[in-house]
């Protein structure tokens, strides 16, 4: 029965919620003498009425009925139908049940299960948020209420939300805020957060009707997409791209680093798509320290070249003795 169907008994029979059994015997007998199809013949309405005074009176003179009724609200049926224990006598501390629009959202929570449809509070709920910027760095220095771990069956009141960080803010921590519902958050994020990372935050998940305690927030890290740096474990890896000449004859070039830009020597003869490791420059760890970052070489010939280069490249290719295909011509099925 939707909320929107709910029947007040006390109210078709005109009545308070602590009337005695015998007030509300004298409503009914005073309002079915009112409705009586005798007394309105063809009278559809007062006929629909009547059939309300008696359900009302069915409900409200059963004690047990009438218990039931005062406790659960429009479910007091599939309480009773179900074999709820609440049935049995149990104190949901005036616990509102109007706010469910089904008794299957109500037992869904009440069990921490889902039911056909996303669940109120039982499960584990799913959010998405993107946050505006927050301040990086700040010395955070540890994890606080919260810690990087994997959400197993958890607990049957968690709630999950996907976070979605800037580089820079994974990097160095931050602080962000947001809202679920009507309550607003503030949240500390550590330095080194990574994609799938999650953090929790004690307290912030569901609330359980039956142990008037809530569950925990669990936070998935997301990160924006960078220009230039990618994620690969606790490494930080980029591509720089190169010229032919400086592949064959080495050199000393500039790259990028979250600590600013390093020089880097290029052994001559290096390979396209072969990396250079710069310890220590890498994503921040758990426990302390940096991983590494991967440079990886990509050779770039040039696009648009002077009359002289192409001349110089023409004479190379006259005089060039290496062919990286000599081995190609060994190859068979």
């Amino acid at each position: 029965m939707a909320a929107t169907d709910f029947k007040d008994y006390y109210a078709i029979l005109g009545v308070s919620k602590t009337a005695s059994p015998e007030e509300i015997k004298q409503a009914f007998r005073k309002l079915a003498r009112k409705y009586h199809p005798d007394v309105n013949p063809g009278n559809k309405q007062a006929e629909a009425s009547f059939k309300e005074v008696n359900e009302a009176y069915e409900v409200l003179s059963d004690a047990d009925k009438r218990k039931k009724y005062d406790q659960f609200g429009q479910y007091w049926r599939q309480v009773g139908d179900s074999g709820f224990p609440g049935g049995a006598g149990v104190d949901m501390n005036g616990f509102d049940f109007s706010q469910y629009g089904t008794f299957d959202e109500f037992i869904n929570e009440l069990l921490g299960r889902f039911g056909g449809g996303a669940p109120r509070s039982g499960g584990k709920q799913n959010y998405s948020y993107r946050t505006p910027g927050g301040r990086p760095g700040g010395g955070y220095g540890g994890f606080g209420d919260f810690g990087f771990q994997d959400v197993g069956t958890g607990g049957a009141q968690d709630a999950e939300a996907t976070i979605t960080l800037t580089f820079a803010e994974a990097f160095a921590g931050t602080q962000k805020r947001f809202s679920i519902g009507n309550e607003n958050l503030e949240v500390r994020i550590p330095p080194g957060a990574k994609p799938g990372n999650r953090l929790r935050v004690k307290g912030k998940g569901q609330f359980n009707p039956m142990t008037q305690q809530r569950g925990d927030l669990y936070l998935k890290v997301e990160l924006q997409p960078h220009s230039f740096f990618q994620i690969e474990g606790d490494n930080l890896v980029c591509e720089v791209p190169i010229t032919p000449d400086e592949a064959a004859l080495g050199a000393s070039i500039d790259v990028p680093t979250p600590d600013g830009s390093v020089n880097v020597k290029l052994p001559a003869g290096v390979r396209s798509g072969q990396s250079l490791r710069l310890r220590g420059k890498g994503w921040p760890l758990a426990k302390g320290g940096r991983g590494d970052q991967l440079v990886k070489v990509a050779i770039a010939p040039p696009k648009d070249m002077s009359q002289q280069e192409r001349e110089y490249y023409e004479k190379i290719r006259a005089i060039r003795t290496y062919n990286p295909r000599s081995h190609l011509q060994q190859v068979k099925l």
